[in-house]
């Protein structure tokens, strides 16, 4: 504890309401169809009036993994503003859901239970029960009855069904949505037996349905750890390391479950403009889809044969193209050579036998970076000849194919045209290399066109059936694209950066795939899935979570779980962490629903589409405001999307779009300014801040630290400063002889201190009389800033507006009951606790029929309080000011003359001087021209 008394008993006032609220369900949201408790606040704040035709506000935290290190400051900032949006949102009428829960599935308990043999179920528990305590301790207005946990089988039911509707599903891109499996048309040729038996028709059936699915089952080239015994997304590897553990990792090819995503790219990039998000963040999804247009173009492989050119080759019957994407297919003629992705499956295919060696050492050496260190990161450019040649499409040029870490597998076709002359990449390659330059654009007069990457002029791209010599970018490329088309040697096309979701985790402690494997008629194992009525399928026991010594997944040491009685088998494989967090806020609206994971009812209430005939105003659509993390920006956000884009498409959700706002909070840093960390030693524990100054305290400061949106340095000396400032909120209301007396009295007898706070008294300063005119000036200038910085999410201006009001409040003689309801509802959402103990005092001096403060109506701004009938205006003498003075606003021209000379000290500058002239400027300034 600080040294000295404290502000104001919150070490008592904050358990307290705490427990008020708990035991009273306060924040509790209802859903269609419930029936309120009369008694419950928000039954007498909405008396008559059932809970599903008010306006609701769906107002959603990110929801946190819960870790064993607990929560640091820097957590608490964005439930803050939330909870402060949703205590005000309350205020103002509407039905507010705000629901917490725990994304609680993850590696770090996992790789704790390998090590200890504890089961990642209780360490998660015992994480869980230290979040929960913290995020309580705050006061955060959370409908706790609607509290889920992503581990806990009553929700991965869920995840497990709907894991099954993506897998029961095709993408028809005719309709341009998800149907069920059953709807996909077969081709001709397997329409009918033609000659195959029933069961080599129904294989050769199968595996087309399979390569339809939603969910679908690939040999991937995934990154491999082989410490943790588990394969890792592209975004939990960092330096060719492991983010947990910091373990080496390879590149190798594994069975994969696989979402297709991709079928959704261009309705992820087109909804992006039905939604309020900012600009920024709308662009890194963007770029993330990375939309392009071009042409993908065929290339030959030259299998060779002396002709008179020696620089040319021309293709065998049994050659097989490789296929190039290209934004840029007006500068074929400039093609000099190809890069295939090391991982290309033509590699090992068109490798010269003098050229394996080096071609197998150089992706061993690939293998062990990560894609942006191939890419972006790389400085040096390297690369390998494969020993073999294409055929420019264009001209019949022989280039020769190499292969290079900055050609990516996973974008495009694996394989790019390189045009060195005109993109930079290429060019760095070319000149290490010493490979052709051409030029085929010309830049405008001025410029270098090696390396000229923008459009331009077309040069030195004929042959004798096509020419865009002259030809602007654009129009060539349109020309280059027909003939590629007319040709059939290529097609204009629209390709995306976004893979499809590499979906499943050699790991434990996941949600089990509910599918089986079974041999088919043609003897290859097929997959099937689970009816829905075996879900949730729980993972076994196991006494050892780590991968088998043959590298498969934890589960596999589960024989009598993996080996059905049937001969088939249980996939090993788990879902990742993200599968938990890509639907979690629909659970929210239902969270206890056993027939289905959220009734209709609910879901269209929450989500906004069930508007009532005749409502002024339609309801939001989707989440009213989501807030989190930027670290979400991407990832998590787009995953959330596609799967709510499927159930949308299948009839399960009726908004196209989950989060119609979302704002990201700013990051809060150490006190040295870097991010909060245990190795820096610079983590602020909330804990700490509660027991020293409140929790209020704590979420004043968090908000008044700056916008929501910046990166802000913690400051432990600003809490005491918000802290001093609810303490002196705390004596404008309070008798200070009574609290001098429950002081001394808590002292001696601290185990009676919360009967002793009952018995300190409000201020006798404290009046029923109508508030004057300054008062209501006062009032209503703080109503108007709340209100709008509220609305427009400025928290810290909102909070300067309480603190303005207090200061003038504190001078006040007589202190209006009515003038102080209405601050404590202006306070209440940053400071609920306070707020709630000074409402209580003043409805037992007072009482007074009127709801709980949570529920109380957000008092209404009168601009009639805030016109001036007096203003000040400037005198000067000669030029120079000279004073200020005060008059009424509409004092005439010869009123603001007369004051003006009769200022006192106007008079000491024209005493004894004629006055030539007087300029009066109404409502501006006063000038006095003297002479001697």
């Amino acid at each position: 504890m600080a040294a000295g008394r404290r502000q104001y008993p919150f070490h008592l006032i904050e358990p307290k309401w705490q427990k008020h609220w708990e035991e009273q369900q306060t924040f509790r949201a209802w859903n269609p169809g419930e029936s309120v408790p009369p008694e419950h606040p928000f039954a007498v704040r909405h008396a008559n009036a059932p809970a599903e035709q008010l306006p609701k506000f769906y107002i959603l935290d990110m929801f946190p993994y819960p870790s064993g290190a607990g929560l640091h400051v820097g957590h608490p900032e964005g439930y803050t503003a939330t909870d402060i949006l949703a205590r005000y949102k309350r205020a103002r009428g509407l039905h507010v859901l705000h629901p917490m829960g725990w994304d609680a599935f993850g590696l770090p308990a996992e790789q704790y239970a390998i090590k200890t043999g504890q089961h990642p179920r209780k360490t998660t528990e015992q994480n869980v029960a230290t979040f929960k305590r913290q995020i309580k301790s705050l006061g955060f207005s959370y409908d706790w009855s609607r509290e889920l946990d992503t581990t806990d089988p009553k929700y991965f039911k869920w995840t497990q069904w709907i894991f099954l509707k993506l897998y029961n599903s095709w993408f028809n891109p005719q309709s341009n949505k998800a149907e069920p499996i059953e709807s996909l048309p077969y081709p001709p040729e397997l329409t009918s037996a033609a000659g195959a038996t029933p069961a080599e028709l129904e294989s050769k059936r199968r595996a087309y349905r399979d390569s339809k699915r939603l969910a679908y089952v690939s040999d991937a080239p995934v990154w491999w750890c082989e410490q943790l015994g588990t394969v890792l997304a592209n975004e939990e590897v960092v330096d060719g390391k492991s983010e947990v553990g910091g373990f080496p990792v390879v590149r190798k090819p594994m069975r994969q479950w696989m979402l297709r995503i991709t079928a959704y790219a261009e309705r992820l990039l087109q909804d992006l403009d039905t939604i309020q998000w900012s600009e920024s963040l709308k662009e890194m999804q963007r770029n993330w889809i990375g939309r392009s247009e071009g042409a993908e173009v065929d290339f030959p492989i030259a299998h060779y044969r002396s002709i008179s050119n020696a620089q040319c080759a021309v293709p065998s019957a049994e050659s097989k193209p490789i296929g190039v994407f290209t934004t840029r297919p007006d500068t074929l003629f400039g093609a000099t050579y190809m890069v295939l992705a090391p991982e290309h499956k033509l590699v090992e295919e068109i490798t010269t036998p003098e050229h394996r060696q080096a071609v197998i050492q150089y992706k061993e050496q690939v293998a062990k970076k990560s894609d942006l260190e191939r890419t972006e990161l790389a400085k040096d450019k390297t690369g390998v000849f494969t020993g073999a040649y294409a055929i420019n499409p264009v001209n019949g040029q022989r280039i020769p194919i190499w292969i290079a870490d900055y050609v990516l597998s996973s974008y495009g076709t694996g394989a790019i045209m390189a045009v060195p002359g005109h993109d930079t990449r290429d060019f760095e390659f070319a000149t290490k290399f010493n490979l052709p330059i051409v030029q085929v654009v010309q830049p405008p007069a001025g410029q270098d066109w090696r390396g000229f990457v923008d459009e331009g002029t077309a040069v030195n791209s004929s042959n004798e059936h096509l020419s865009l010599d002259g030809l602007l970018t654009p129009e060539a490329k349109s020309k280059i694209t027909g003939w590629l088309e007319a040709n059939n040697r290529g097609k204009k096309t629209i390709n995306y950066k976004l893979r499809d979701w590499l979906f499943s985790r050699q790991r434990y402690w996941g949600e089990p795939f509910p599918i089986i494997w079974k041999t088919g008629p043609d003897g290859f194992p097929a997959h099937e899935a689970l009816p829905e009525a075996s879900l949730p399928l729980l993972p076994p026991p196991l006494d050892d979570y780590k991968p088998t010594p043959e590298g498969q997944p934890p589960l596999a040491r589960a024989n009598d779980w993996v080996n059905l009685p049937d001969g088939s088998k249980r996939e090993t494989n788990t879902m990742p962490q993200w599968a938990g967090s890509c639907w979690y806020y629909l659970r929210y609206l239902d969270a206890h629903n056993e027939q289905a994971f959220c009734s209709r009812e609910a879901e269209r209430y929450w989500m906004g589409t069930n508007a009532q005939p005749g409502s002024p105003q339609l309801p939001t659509p989707g989440v009213d405001l989501y807030v989190g993390g930027t670290e979400h920006a991407v990832l998590h956000l787009l995953y959330a999307r596609f799967w709510h884009k499927v159930l949308f498409d299948l009839g399960y959700v009726s908004t196209a779009e989950p989060f119609y706002k979302l704002v990201n909070q700013g990051l809060i840093l150490g006190e040295d300014g870097q991010k909060m960390s245990k190795a820096r030693g610079n983590v602020v524990n909330p804990d700490e801040m509660v027991q020293e100054f409140g929790a209020d305290s704590l979420r004043l400061y968090e908000m008044f630290m700056g916008p929501l949106e910046m990166t802000k340095p913690w400051n432990t000396k600003g809490v005491e400063g918000v802290y001093r400032f609810l303490g002196r909120v705390w004596r404008l209301f309070v008798d200070e002889a009574s609290e001098t007396e429950f002081e001394q009295n808590s002292t001696v007898t601290p185990e009676r201190a919360a009967e002793f706070l009952g018995q300190v008294r409000l201020s006798n300063a404290i009046d029923a009389a109508a508030p004057n005119p300054a008062q209501l000036k006062v009032l209503h200038a703080c109503i108007k800033k709340v209100t709008e910085d509220l609305d427009g999410l400025r928290f810290n201006t909102a909070i300067s507006a309480l603190m303005v009001f207090i200061n003038e409040a504190m001078t006040w003689q007589t202190r209006p009951i009515t003038a102080l309801r209405d601050f404590l509802i202006l306070l209440q959402p940053f400071a609920p606790h306070l707020s709630e103990e000074l409402w209580f005092k003043l409805d037992s001096a007072f009482p007074i029929p009127h709801s709980a403060l949570a529920y109380a109506s957000w008092p209404q701004f009168d601009s009639t309080f805030l016109v001036e009938d007096m203003i000040e205006i400037p005198v000067q003498v000669n030029g120079r000011l000279r004073d200020v003075i005060q008059v009424p606003i509409d004092a005439s021209p010869a009123e603001l003359e007369a004051a003006a000379k009769a200022s006192e000290k106007v008079q000491s500058f024209i005493a004894g001087k004629t006055i030539k002239k007087v300029i009066v400027i109404p409502k501006r300034l006063v000038n006095i021209v003297v002479g001697d």
